[in-house]
């Protein structure tokens, strides 16, 4: 076993429960087309990484998809709500044995495999590492021990996240990385090269 995971949240990919605030722009059909892309890309971005990954489906887990149980765990995430859901994907895994446990989600076109490993490189010498996401939230976070205020209390998909969360850590050593734009609404890809065969068809 590597002494490195990597949680891949994702949402089971269903019309109309996936990026419902892009969906108020672009309906839900085009927004499930969207979503299924960047899973896509999140898959692509990831396989080759070297340390264990694992994906959390927020419904249930689907054996025959595009994420190969060669390369990736499948497991469900568990919990009320987000702050929860992740709590308990991190105690899990470092319940495993895991030693550096990162996060991240699996809307977010312009991640590359470099961040990724540059965060595990940054648990090295830090407790904690965080990539701020543009809206106030973040993309990625990773962690040596569970820190379960990190998880509580928190506005979960506001631009209040990431000041809460740096609050939670302010007696320990965090690394930032660089700032990336998660995919939320229809100004996050309206101007984006990779959305615009998605956007041709569509009036705002």
């Amino acid at each position: 076993m590597n002494n490195s995971i990597l949680i891949i949240f994702t949402k089971n990919p269903e019309l109309g429960k996936v990026k419902t605030r892009l969906a108020q722009s672009v309906g839900k059909e085009k927004a499930l087309e969207i979503y299924k892309f960047l899973l896509n890309k999140t898959k692509q971005v990831t396989r080759n990484l070297p340390c264990d990954k694992a994906v959390y489906y927020s419904e249930e887990i689907i054996e025959n998809d595009l994420w190969s149980p060669e390369t990736f765990s499948k497991k469900l995430q568990k919990g009320d709500n987000l702050g929860q859901r992740m709590e308990n994907a991190f105690f899990e895994c470092f319940s495993e044995g895991y030693k550096k446990v990162i996060i991240i989600g699996s809307d977010l076109y312009d991640i590359t495999p470099s961040h990724i490993e540059t965060a595990f490189k940054k648990l090295e010498a830090h407790d904690a590492v965080i990539g701020p996401a543009a809206d106030g939230g973040y993309y990625l976070l990773g962690l040596k021990q569970l820190f379960p205020k990190v998880f509580q209390q928190k506005k979960w998909s506001t631009d209040t996240v990431l000041r809460d969360t740096l609050e939670d850590l302010k007696t320990v050593d965090v690394a930032l990385l660089d700032t990336r734009n998660d995919i939320d609404n229809y100004n996050d890809i309206k101007a984006h090269p990779a959305f615009q065969k998605f956007l041709k068809s569509i009036k705002i």
